[in-house]
């Protein structure tokens, strides 16, 4: 398994030593810093997957650092810590999309399985298009929406990846150069019945969009693509 990026943001020293090496210990890789400006400059060098930032820090608060990394980096994690009653600052936290609260002094196996979660609960989306400008474009929409995307250029690479890993919504063209979009369709339901499969054609192929349908495909989206519709599709999937 992959090590997981993490990023301590605590104004106490002592609270970075401590989390870091905590976490350090369970094998992550931990950068710290100690206070939000220096957290926002980190994000724009480095991608972290969890970020555990403090609430009330000198100069920027916590609240206020989270939304500026958001800007920079849609697809971190933010889990927000707290040793003092500021409701207010939390709820607007969680209501601005923090993952999560902690409260000082920590629980620590309460953390290790936030991070455990986190990581489980990112929604994984493969493109399969054999037009590179077109995957690559759906690709960089959905990433700057904080998804994590993987691409493949015809049915037999995206077969093949569905047997190594779960992807949670595929976009599939219907229109591939080895077998077509359909059958490998039956095939990644066959292996993953869960994969939740979005069908893309620029061409008029009902029968083929039938057969689909038929066999379980969620729904199809024709090119050229209304990227604000596919966007909203994926965010309802995502939330299912």
């Amino acid at each position: 398994m992959a090590k997981t990026n993490v990023l301590v943001v605590d104004d106490l020293r002592s609270m970075r030593l401590t989390l870091g090496g905590i976490l350090e210990d369970k094998g992550h890789n931990v950068a710290t810093v100690e206070d939000g400006y220096q957290a926002i400059e980190a994000v724009r060098k480095v991608h972290f997957d969890a970020i555990f930032m403090d609430i009330k820090m000198p100069g920027i608060n916590g609240v206020q650092t989270f939304r500026e990394i958001k800007k920079i980096d849609p697809r971190a994690t933010v889990i927000m810590m707290t040793a003092y009653s500021v409701e207010d600052l939390v709820k607007e936290a969680l209501e601005e999309g923090a993952y999560a609260v902690v409260y000082k002094p920590f629980d620590i196996d309460r953390i290790v399985s936030l991070i455990e979660q986190m990581r489980q609960d990112r929604t994984l989306i493969l493109v399969v298009d054999d037009q590179f400008g077109d995957r690559e474009t759906l690709k960089g929409i959905l990433e700057d929406k904080g998804y994590r995307v993987a691409t493949a250029g015809d049915g037999t690479a995206a077969i093949k990846m569905v047997q190594e890993k779960h992807f949670d919504i595929i976009f599939l063209d219907i229109k591939l150069p080895d077998i077509s979009g359909v059958e490998t369709f039956e095939q990644v339901k066959k292996i993953d019945p869960r994969a939740a499969v979005i069908m893309m054609t620029g061409y008029s192929e009902e029968d083929l969009i039938k057969r689909a349908i038929s066999g379980g495909a969620y729904t199809c989206i024709y090119k050229p693509f209304d990227m604000e519709k596919v966007v909203v599709l994926v965010d309802k999937l995502a939330r299912k």
